[in-house]
């Protein structure tokens, strides 16, 4: 049986680190991951609403191969900024594409919407974002916190509280995959009006709980439930994602595996990839493992990144704490 890494996070992939800041009295945040050395990188956008920056080089006709971080941001447009004092640090540390005696350090970035969450916006002039960009990539490392932390810090689902997510799983040919993800979706993690999970066929360990599937399914398990309501803003949404893995892959490939990672959207939450979300998944391989890879072996790995981000989704939402002025409540206090 697959099971996760050692820490059933994203860095249980060689080669990255990740890093958390948070402005609680915001209710806002951003996270950091950090490529060392630089990875491969691919991009796939299936929501209908996307704020990014830096995302066409990643395509793989286009020249730059590789980045040094990818920035999840809350903040909406605002957090773009993010990117900005992640590049700060980044730059200090001696990072970044060669370009004659300059070096650039290259940080595509996604933000998710969440102005709207009972955090206090009237920050003045310029956002907190780059000066949180910057923390974040400074506080890179092994651990770090999930739920209301980081890019999730702020982030709602219809049903409950989301938040920042993380898993990971070892394949029996020795690959590692992980996945992060920032979520704020317009649609629900869990089943019907039930604390079930979507994502529960892919649990492990009971790391968001252990309850399975309702049995029988509840007759309003097919029932759409959104932000489409008086109490929350329709507009605050978009789930933001990175798939890793350790392989040794193109940057076609690396598309490719951000295209399955989609699948665990789909798994994990109901509805998704609406026109009101910015649905995304950054692709990274480290290529720390020195594997390639052949034809059969990247189906188990697109089936893998698709089930560790389906499984990622639900601890985001699973990890969620209470905050005060919180338009919903946690998963963990609704019983």
């Amino acid at each position: 049986m697959m099971l996760p890494g050692p820490h059933n996070l994203i860095t249980d992939v060689a080669g990255l680190s990740v890093g958390n800041a948070e402005d609680h009295r915001l209710k806002s945040g951003v996270t950091a991951i950090v490529c060392d050395p630089q990875a491969t990188a691919a991009v796939q956008v299936l929501g209908g609403a996307p704020g990014t920056r830096e995302t066409d080089l990643l395509e793989p006709h286009n020249t730059v191969q590789t980045v040094d971080a990818i920035i999840l941001s809350g903040g909406s447009a605002f957090g773009l900024d993010a990117a900005s004092g992640a590049q700060a640090a980044l730059r200090e540390m001696g990072r970044g594409f060669a370009v004659g005696p300059h070096r650039v350090p290259i940080v595509p970035s996604a933000i998710l919407f969440d102005l709207i969450n009972g955090g206090e916006k009237d920050w003045g002039r310029f956002p907190p974002y780059r000066d949180l960009g910057y923390e974040a990539v400074r506080k890179a490392g092994l651990g770090f916190s999930t739920g209301s932390a980081g890019a999730g810090t702020g982030a709602l689902t219809a049903t409950f509280k989301g938040g920042l997510g993380s898993a990971s799983i070892v394949l029996p040919n020795g690959i590692t995959v992980g996945a992060l993800v920032a979520v704020n979706a317009l649609g629900s993690a869990t089943v019907g009006g039930t604390r079930h999970f979507w994502a529960a066929p892919f649990e492990k360990l009971e790391e968001f709980g252990g309850l399975g599937l309702p049995h029988p399914l509840p007759a309003d398990a097919s029932d759409i439930r959104t932000k489409l309501r008086p109490n929350l803003s329709a507009a605050a949404n978009t789930t933001i994602a990175v798939i890793a893995t350790d392989a040794v892959l193109t940057k076609a490939e690396a598309k490719r595996l951000a295209i399955a990672a989609h699948d665990g959207f789909s798994r994990a939450l109901w509805p998704a990839h609406t026109p009101l979300d910015g649905d995304l998944v950054f692709a990274l391989a480290t290529g720390e493992s020195g594997r390639t890879l052949q034809l059969e072996d990247f189906i188990d790995l697109g089936a893998a990144a698709a089930a560790t981000m389906a499984r990622a989704i639900a601890r985001g939402v699973h990890d969620a704490t209470p905050a005060e002025n919180d338009p919903l409540p946690c998963w963990s206090s609704h019983r």
